[in-house]
């Protein structure tokens, strides 16, 4: 049986999930970012004890197939922009059609009904979020950070940091921030 997982967004959820389903006694037969295939069915106990288990741990199972694809296009934007090699010329579009074996505008229509939002501002809000992560660490330079997140310069990832938040990334380097989101709790309202 597969199942579908809201907020499975990091290696680490992969292996809270592995030991939950472990200590419920299920067997899986794969487990990755946002999906899991078990052998069997869970009885109607158990199913409701994986879900509260889960919830528990700030998971979610997720039963309404737009939702499961909106899930889906999280975690690719998140594995993405995680990734921090993002190409200069990379289109979200081809990514995610790709990925996801789906007419690109019908991705970002379920996106924008089941999210109230667009997927092209949720992949920005999800490189600002990294962009505040490597300020942080000052391991980078600003050009270093816009060249990882895909802007075609440095003055672009500037204007587009400042809209989004307010402040420069040479305030956020400067001063630091008050607080960080989790890449799993992006959603278009951005704080910094």
């Amino acid at each position: 049986m597969r199942l579908f997982i809201k907020n499975m967004v990091c290696p680490r959820c992969i292996i809270a999930v592995k030991q939950l389903l472990e200590q419920l006694g299920l067997k899986a037969k794969s487990v990755f970012l946002g999906e899991v295939e078990l052998y069997g069915k869970p009885n109607e106990e158990q199913f409701q004890k994986l879900n509260e288990a889960l919830s528990k741990i700030g998971f979610e199972l997720l039963s309404e197939p737009n939702q499961q694809i909106v899930d889906k296009i999280k975690t690719l934007i998140i594995q993405k922009v995680q990734s921090s090699s993002i190409e200069p010329h990379f289109l979200l579009s081809t990514y995610l059609k790709s990925n996801l074996l789906k007419d690109y505008s019908t991705l970002t229509k379920i996106f924008s009904e089941v999210e109230g939002d667009t997927v092209e501002k949720y992949f920005i809000l999800q490189k600002i979020e990294k962009a505040k992560e490597l300020l942080l660490y000052r391991q980078m330079t600003k050009k270093e950070i816009a060249t990882s997140l895909g802007y075609s310069s440095c003055q672009h990832f500037s204007m587009q940091f400042k809209k989004m938040t307010g402040y420069s990334p040479r305030d956020i380097k400067k001063y630091g921030f008050k607080d960080r989101r989790s890449i799993d709790n992006v959603t278009s309202k951005i704080s910094v």
